[in-house]
C-alpha cells in the first residue's frame, strides 16, 4: 500500500476538498463544547459493582509495517472507507445509529470520550458486540493541545482505564479532543499510554454543527474517496437522520464501511 507521510501525519495526496476546507476553519469537534466538557473530577457513577463484567478481548489484527504515528486515511487503491465516531449523547441515540449500521452490513469505529462511559458504561460493551471497534477520545473531552503534558497524559490515560476496566482492552485508537491533528507532544503521550497511532481523519461530516441530516449526507459523500476516514459524531440527530444515505451512497460507489483496522489490514 502506498500512502504519503508528511511530518508524521497520513494525509491523502488529492487537494482539498470543499469538505475539508471547512473542516479546516472548523476542525474535529474543536468548537463543540457542552456542559459535559467542564466537569473535571471522575463520575460517581464509576463503581465496580454497577459495572459490566469485561469478556475476554479477542486478539485484534496486526497493523501493517510502517504506518506512521498519526493516521488520517488509508489505502487508496481499494474499496473500503471508515466512518469513526466521536463517543458521547444521549446512548438511546447512540443505540439506534449502530443498530442502523449493522442492519446495513456496516461496521464502525467508536472513539469513546471516557466520562460518557462512566455515565452509560454498558455502551462499550453495547459497541464491541455489534462487531465494531472502540477506542479512546479522551476523558473529559477538554482541549489536550494546550494542556501541560501531566493533564494531558492523565485525560488519555483515565480514559484508557475505563475502556480496559470495561472491555479487558484499552483498544487500538486514540483520537485527541478538540483538534484534527494531534501535536507531536501529544502523539508521544499517547504512545506512552499505549496507542502508538493516534487516529486523525480526512474527512469532516460538520455533523456537530447540526445542520441537518440531508447537509451531513452530501458532506460525507462529496468529500469521501477510497481509503478515507470519516469524522461523524454520536449525540446529534442528524446524523442519524443521515447515516441511511451515507451507507446508501456509498454502496453505489462499491464502497464498504468497515472499521479502522480492517481499512489498513484488508
Amino acid at each position: 500500500m502506498t500512502f504519503l507521510h508528511r511530518r508524521g501525519v497520513l494525509r491523502a495526496a488529492a487537494g482539498t476538498t470543499a469538505a475539508g476546507a471547512a473542516a479546516a476553519l472548523l476542525p474535529g469537534c474543536a468548537h463543540h463544547r457542552t456542559a459535559a466538557d467542564a466537569r473535571h473530577a471522575p463520575s460517581a457513577a464509576w463503581d465496580a459493582a454497577t459495572t459490566p463484567v469485561p469478556a475476554r478481548p479477542a486478539a485484534p489484527r496486526a497493523l501493517p509495517a510502517g504506518l506512521p504515528a498519526q493516521i488520517a486515511h488509508g489505502p487508496r487503491g481499494g474499496t473500503a472507507v471508515a466512518l469513526t465516531f466521536h463517543g458521547r449523547g444521549d446512548p438511546k441515540l447512540a443505540t439506534a445509529l449502530l443498530a442502523e449500521a449493522e442492519r446495513a452490513g456496516a461496521r464502525l469505529t467508536v472513539l469513546a470520550v471516557g466520562a460518557w462511559l462512566d455515565e452509560a458504561p454498558r455502551m462499550a460493551r453495547r459497541v464491541l458486540d455489534g462487531g465494531h471497534e472502540l477506542g479512546n477520545h479522551t476523558m473529559r473531552h477538554l482541549d489536550i493541545s494546550t494542556m501541560s503534558g501531566a493533564a494531558a497524559y492523565a485525560e488519555i490515560t483515565e480514559c484508557a482505564d475505563r475502556l480496559r476496566r470495561l472491555t479487558g482492552s484499552i483498544g487500538r485508537w486514540f483520537r485527541p479532543s478538540r483538534t484534527q491533528y494531534a501535536t507531536e507532544r501529544v502523539t508521544r503521550l499517547a504512545a506512552r499510554a499505549g496507542y502508538p497511532h493516534v487516529l486523525s481523519y480526512d474527512v469532516d461530516s460538520l455533523d456537530f454543527t447540526d445542520p441537518g441530516g440531508e447537509a451531513v449526507r452530501r458532506t460525507v459523500l462529496a468529500a469521501v474517496r477510497p481509503g478515507s476516514v470519516v469524522s461523524l459524531h454520536f449525540g446529534h440527530a442528524g446524523t442519524l437522520t443521515a447515516l441511511p444515505g451515507i451507507l446508501d451512497g456509498l454502496h453505489r460507489r462499491g464502497l464498504r464501511a468497515v472499521t479502522t483496522t480492517e481499512l489498513l489490514t484488508s
